[in-house]
């Protein structure tokens, strides 16, 4: 029975793709702005280490499940990280808008 258990493992292709698509997640996020100070970035870094060292242990599975959750962290972060951005443009944005009124009723 546990010999069908560790073929099982030996079976699972190395997730080549997956890690190469969750190290371009991660550069990606980080080039916006994501820092640690993101909790989902500070987890997908952890996670992505986690799977490399899976990885290099050849324990495939663990290392694709991994790279898959790091993926989307970093995704979730670059999200934050964008929402962030859009909310501080449009609050100063409405803030010009304001000035502009007031200098408007000014004249009027």
């Amino acid at each position: 029975m546990a010999f069908f258990a560790l073929s099982g493992c030996a079976n699972d292709p190395a997730p080549n793709e997956q890690m190469r698509l969750t190290q371009q997640a991660v550069e990606q996020a980080r080039a916006i702005g994501a820092g640690q100070d993101i909790p989902e970035m500070a987890q997908a870094e952890s996670k992505l280490a986690r799977a490399e060292k899976n990885m290099a242990e050849e324990d495939y599975k663990r290392a694709r499940m991994l790279a898959e959750q790091a993926e989307l962290d970093a995704r979730l972060a670059e999200a934050k990280v964008l929402t962030q951005k859009s909310e501080r443009q449009v609050a100063d944005l409405n803030l010009r808008i304001e000035r502009l009124r007031k200098q408007l009723r000014a004249v009027q």
